[in-house]
């Protein structure tokens, strides 16, 4: 039989033994918490930690897709240094740049302005227009593809007709190098807005109203509340959005490989359908996986930058 002693101080337990019983409990909390956690820790490591090491293990291999993967041959960074010699996949990259771009600069002033008049003038209906919003971002992307295939529509498409109409000769939309991925663009900030409202509209929300009030009372107009306000108070949230914008832009799939296939004369083909195209339809996993990890990078790095941005922000 064994028996514990605890010293105590004035009839309170010494400081030692106070400390010894916050981090046994801190151990016991921490056991806890990775019992419950296991499951799903195992199941990111199955589907999402082994996905990537397997494509950066294959980056550095020449393999067929149509061969077995024990076929592999090892290359080193000959798929990393040849990413630029296709000209193909360097034209992806310039145009996933311009793509990306575009999404930012219109995509995040648009939801900007667009949460600004959802929240501050009080009026009925707002949450049905938010709630129409954000349908556009929860609407399979499929069924979107078939509306605007058919705004797109040479001839017959509502743009063309209007255009037409007041004696403008409509472009070809997806047909025109230099109109496809301008329209693809329109075709994001229209299915991505709705999303990135919501966001800003839950970052205006958490702004004390106090502050409004007190610059009114100071003679600051709308557009100084906005400027000293309700930018820097919302500067978390705008970043958030930028990155989303970015992460959604740069891995854009659906709407290429649906309405363009990469044309007309490569002009929307981007390092996603790149990627697409290099391993399932010419085999070359390797190349393949050298441009995932390459797109892979690019998000993170993007993503500590605007960390390190947001972490300035708060100080």
């Amino acid at each position: 039989m064994s028996t514990t002693t605890q010293i105590t101080i004035g009839g309170r337990p010494a400081p030692g033994a106070l400390r010894s019983g916050v981090r046994s409990e801190r151990r016991q909390r921490r056991v806890v918490a990775a019992v419950f956690l296991s499951p799903t820790l195992l199941i990111i490591g199955l589907f999402t930690l082994v996905p990537i090491v397997m494509t950066v293990i294959i980056s550095f291999h020449r393999w067929s897709m149509f061969t077995p993967i024990t076929k592999m041959d090892f290359v080193g960074l000959d798929n990393y240094t040849r990413l630029f010699a296709d000209s193909a996949r360097t034209q992806a990259l310039v145009n996933t740049g311009v793509y990306v771009g575009l999404s930012i600069l219109i995509t995040v002033p648009l939801a900007f302005l667009v949460a600004m008049l959802l929240f501050f003038p009080r009026m009925r209906g707002q949450s049905v227009v938010r709630v129409i919003l954000f349908s556009t971002y929860v609407i399979p992307t499929i069924a979107i593809v078939i509306i605007w295939s058919n705004i797109y529509a040479p001839g017959y498409g509502p743009l063309s007709a209007i255009l037409s109409a007041v004696g403008v000769t409509p472009p070809g939309w997806l047909s025109d190098p230099s109109w496809a991925m301008i329209s693809l663009v329109i075709f994001n900030v229209w299915q991505m807005l709705g999303y990135y409202v919501i966001l800003l509209v839950a970052g205006l929300t958490q702004i004390p109203g106090d502050l409004y009030e007190a610059s009114r009372v100071d003679g600051a107009g709308v557009i100084r509340q906005t400027w000293s306000i309700t930018i820097p108070m919302l500067s978390r949230s705008l970043v958030f959005v930028i990155l989303m914008t970015f992460i959604n832009s740069i891995q854009v799939f659906d709407p290429i490989y649906l309405l363009t296939q990469g044309g007309p004369a490569g002009s929307t083909n981007v390092v996603s359908f790149e990627i697409q195209r290099a391993a399932f339809q010419y085999g070359q996993a390797g190349s393949a996986s050298a441009l995932a990890v390459s797109l892979f990078l690019m998000i993170v790095v993007v993503g500590a930058v605007l960390g390190t941005i947001l972490k300035v922000r708060r100080r």
